[in-house]
């Protein structure tokens, strides 16, 4: 198929990075768009709006910041990582998590039925994954998002407890640093993830970091987008043939 998007460059400043409207959010879509660094964000009742924002947000696994306090905590924890087990279940959670930026709380509306039922299909694939962080069987913080070669597109993620989200970031930077993941895209700013070591880069040198992380050519994947998918449903220790730390103490 042809590519279904613009070229990024053709994105907004105002609002920044809003690049197209309409489409759909089937499998291949949506491979065809983070594989060019584009992502699905909007509203219920409104049309698909797709973005590609410059400045980007982004994290180098081997740039996460671990605070003395969360240090602290991690040396005591006894919470356990899991990937991968419970995805619809995190997302669910995140759709419902309030979020609280520049002192505004609201719920994450965008994570409609319609964005769950696609990324459920997405890690049907194989290329959509969760991270859990559990105390016994209970659900503390989590994150979900997409894997496409060296990269893992970071979607949303919740938390229970003060450090469960970031619990859970630095066990998936953990992981993309022993395996060769190059960058987690944070899409758009945040003071939280900004804590954690996010920092802004160019959308120029964004893509430069998926071209070289993502080397199926572009032409050959919009014929055949389910070729960055796997023909079974891999896991994310599958994906990446290496076992997750199972406690917050590894962590360190």
């Amino acid at each position: 198929m042809p590519n279904p998007f613009p070229p990024t460059s053709q994105a907004l400043t105002e609002p920044n990075g809003l690049l197209a409207v309409g489409g759909d959010l089937t499998p291949e879509t949506l491979i065809s768009a983070y594989a060019q660094g584009i992502f699905p964000w909007f509203e219920p009742g409104q049309e698909i709006l797709w973005w590609s924002p410059d400045p980007r947000s982004v994290l180098f696994p081997d740039r996460v910041h671990i605070s003395r306090s969360l240090n602290k905590f991690l040396r005591k924890s006894t919470w356990q990582i899991s990937s991968d087990t419970r995805f619809a279940e995190v997302v669910d959670r995140c759709a419902s998590a309030v979020r609280h930026e520049d002192h505004n709380a609201e719920h994450s509306t965008w994570i409609s039925t319609e964005m769950r039922q696609a990324y459920d299909a997405l890690n049907q694939l194989g290329v959509a994954h969760s991270i859990e962080i559990s105390d016994k069987d209970q659900l503390l913080g989590g994150l979900y998002g997409v894997m496409l070669g060296n990269v893992f597109f970071g979607e949303s993620m919740f938390s229970d407890h003060t450090n469960g989200s970031k619990v859970a970031l630095i066990a998936l930077a953990r992981l993309c640093q022993d395996n060769g993941i190059v960058m987690i895209d944070c899409q758009v700013h945040n003071s939280h993830l900004e804590t954690m070591g996010a920092e802004l880069i160019s959308r120029q040198a964004f893509e430069k970091y998926l071209e070289d992380a993502i080397t199926t050519p572009m032409a050959t994947v919009f014929d055949n987008p389910a070729r960055l998918a796997s023909a079974e449903k891999p896991s994310l220790e599958e994906r990446l043939c290496v076992a997750l730390k199972r406690s917050a103490v590894e962590l360190l």
